[in-house]
C-alpha cells in the first residue's frame, strides 16, 4: 500500500482530528482538504494553537515523528515582556501539572525573539498591556506543555504557533493550507 503524507498549517480554532463525537460542533481537519481514508494527525495542536501539523496514512511514520529525537519548535506570544531570567528557567525545566501530577519538563532550547513574520491574528487590544515573543524547542510533548511552561514562569501564552518539526519548517504556508509531500521528514521549501 502506498501511503500519503501531508503538511498542514492548522488554523486557530480547529481540532487536530477528523471526528468529534461530543454534542458541540467543532471545526475539524477534514474541512480543509479531501484527505484519503485512514489519514491521521501526527501529534496534536490544541484548538487554541496553530501552525505546522503532519498528517499521514502511515501509522509507523506517526511513531517516528512523535519520538523524542525530533525537535518541535514553537513561537509563543506571551502576556508581558518576558526577560532572560524567565527564558533561563524555561531552558532548565519548570514544574508543571500533567494529569494531576507534578512534572518537571526536560531541558529545552529557549530564546527571546522579535515579533515573527506570521499571518496576522488579533490577540487582544493593546490597552491590556504589552506582549512579547519567545521561541521554545522541545523534544517532548505533554498536553498543553508550552502554555503550562510559560505560565509557570509568570508569562501566560496568548498565541502559540508550531513553526518547525525536525528539519521541516512552516515556511510560507498560510492558515488552512495543505501540501501533499512524498516524505514528511525531508526538508523542503513550503509555499
Amino acid at each position: 500500500m502506498d501511503h500519503r503524507h501531508f503538511i498542514v498549517y492548522k488554523p486557530f480554532g480547529f481540532l487536530s482530528q477528523f471526528i468529534y463525537e461530543k454534542k458541540r460542533s467543532k471545526k475539524l481537519l477534514g474541512e480543509l482538504f479531501d484527505f484519503p481514508k485512514n489519514t491521521m494527525a501526527i501529534g496534536r495542536l490544541d484548538e487554541d494553537s496553530e501552525g505546522l501539523l503532519f498528517l499521514t496514512t502511515d501509522g509507523m511514520m506517526s511513531e517516528i515523528v512523535r519520538g523524542k529525537q525530533l525537535e518541535k519548535e514553537y513561537f509563543a506570544q506571551v502576556d508581558g515582556i518576558i526577560d532572560q531570567s524567565a527564558v533561563n528557567l524555561l531552558e532548565n525545566g519548570v514544574e508543571i501539572g500533567v494529569k494531576g501530577t507534578k512534572y518537571v519538563t526536560k531541558n529545552c532550547k529557549a530564546r527571546l525573539i522579535e515579533t515573527p513574520d506570521l499571518p496576522h491574528r488579533k490577540i487582544r487590544d493593546e490597552r491590556h498591556g504589552p506582549t512579547s515573543w519567545v521561541s521554545l524547542t522541545l523534544t517532548e510533548g505533554k498536553f498543553r506543555q508550552v502554555r503550562k511552561m510559560t505560565a509557570a514562569v509568570g508569562f501566560p501564552t496568548l498565541r502559540l504557533v508550531r513553526v518547525r518539526i525536525g528539519e521541516v519548517e512552516l515556511g510560507d504556508l498560510q492558515p488552512g493550507n495543505v501540501s501533499e509531500v512524498p516524505d514528511l521528514l525531508t526538508p523542503k521549501p513550503l509555499s
